[in-house]
């Protein structure tokens, strides 16, 4: 069995959900899994829904209003009966939406997020379901709650992998064509659960080890992994190969096109990915697998902005010894602050963090009463891997460097524009 994903740029709108039964078409859909995310903007839409929800604002009845305007239009442009039952399922989504909405009584905002922001994922299959019956593509939609089983860490949720396994090996039809929602799982409670940001491609990864898949193609809108963003930097390059541990590498660092947690699983049972393109579906990509570890060998940038620089001294001059970096780091897990570079002297500590959970300046009034603490807000920190004498150039120009950490293979500089 082969394991598609298409992320949410792909099912966009509705010549998108039309170009994704084209590439089916042309690629083969027989004993295939497809896996979809959220139309679009949708997860963005939805997370305005959440925040007007918690405030209490006025205009959460109109925010839910935009996500029906927004997915009826698609239905509108792929069906030519309004009363295709594809419209009274949609329909049934957002009443279960508004119930939930309604009824809730937990004040958990984690929680509360992923109840509201997996209806994007229940929405976007279900379209693309019935467009694929509707045009001779008969399929399995599946509930991917039913499937993936996770605890209740919401919004970042750990599989139950033993649970998750028996359920995927006993419902899922070979042989055929099925349809289920990547992002999402559900707790022992049957309440949803979210993987983390991007986790589409962790879900794909899933199915592919439960299964003992063929191959998995996570399908974007570039044509495979390029060696940096074109957001942020001219001329890249399309790398064709990559192996599994450099690839970990680059997710480890922040490369977008790879969720983190995706490869781990495929590398377990040497399970070939390929990043391809929705556009041109016929061209290679790019193939994670076993074999040279980069090709072609070139630089690898990584960008991630939106970072905190911390740097902690001690107070009377001491040393900073294991036990406060344990200490520190302890703190830094509590409080789910992702760290993505360290670097440490006899007396000051300094490491580049990533606050999701909004949680840095709580942790900050704790250090405080045991370090000096300076920080600064919304740097950036570039990855650069196989690094050349070019670096400085394309990275550095127009930009305050604040710190730079250099190893065998791998250049790391945290800047202020």
């Amino acid at each position: 069995m082969k394991i598609f994903k298409f992320g949410g740029a792909s099912v966009k709108d509705a010549d998108g959900v039309k170009n994704v039964l084209n590439v089916m078409q042309q690629v083969g859909h027989e004993n295939v899994l497809v896996i979809i995310s959220a139309m679009g903007k949708t997860t963005n839409a939805f997370e305005e829904v959440i925040k007007n929800y918690f405030e209490k604002s006025p205009a959460l009845q109109s925010s839910i209003q935009e996500v029906k305007k927004y997915h009826n239009q698609i239905l509108l442009d792929l069906f030519d009966d309004e009363e295709h039952d594809v419209f009274y399922t949609v329909n049934s989504h957002f009443e279960d939406l508004e119930y939930f909405i309604r009824s809730n009584k937990s004040p958990n905002y984690n929680f509360v997020y992923d109840q509201i922001v997996s209806f994007g994922e229940l929405l976007s299959t279900t379209i693309v379901s019935a467009y694929f019956n509707e045009n001779g593509l008969y399929n399995n939609w599946i509930d991917v709650r039913n499937l993936i089983k996770t605890d209740n860490t919401y919004r970042d949720a750990n599989v139950d992998w033993e649970a998750t396994q028996k359920r995927i090996t006993k419902n899922i039809k070979k042989n055929t064509l099925n349809i289920t929602q990547g992002f999402i799982g559900a707790d022992d409670n049957n309440f949803t659960t979210t993987l983390g940001r991007e986790g589409s491609d962790y879900s794909a990864a899933i199915f592919a080890y439960c299964i003992g898949a063929e191959s998995v193609t996570i399908w974007k809108d570039v044509p495979g992994v390029l060696n940096a963003d074109p957001r942020y930097f001219e001329n890249a390059l399309l790398l064709n190969q990559i192996s599994y541990r450099e690839a970990i590498e680059l997710a480890f660092y922040g490369a977008s096109v790879i969720h983190p947690k995706t490869l781990q699983p495929l590398q377990k049972k040497e399970i070939p990915l390929y990043v391809k393109s929705f556009i041109n579906p016929l061209l290679a990509g790019t193939s994670v697998s076993r074999g040279a570890d980069l090709e072609p060998h070139i630089p690898c940038y990584i960008v991630k902005k939106g970072q905190l620089l911390l740097s902690l001294s001690s107070l009377d001059f001491s040393f900073i010894m294991e036990e406060h970096i344990s200490e520190i780091f302890a703190l830094f897990h509590q409080h789910k602050l992702k760290v993505n570079l360290i670097q440490n002297s006899a007396i000051s500590f300094s490491v580049c963090i990533e606050d999701k959970f909004n949680n840095f300046m709580e942790v900050k009034n704790i250090l405080a009463k045991k370090f000096k603490v300076t920080f600064n807000e919304n740097v950036s920190l570039y990855t650069i891997r196989h690094f050349d004498e070019n670096v400085k150039e394309i990275v550095e120009n127009n930009k305050t460097v604040l710190l730079k950490q250099i190893s065998r293979e791998t250049m790391q500089i945290v800047t202020k524009e």
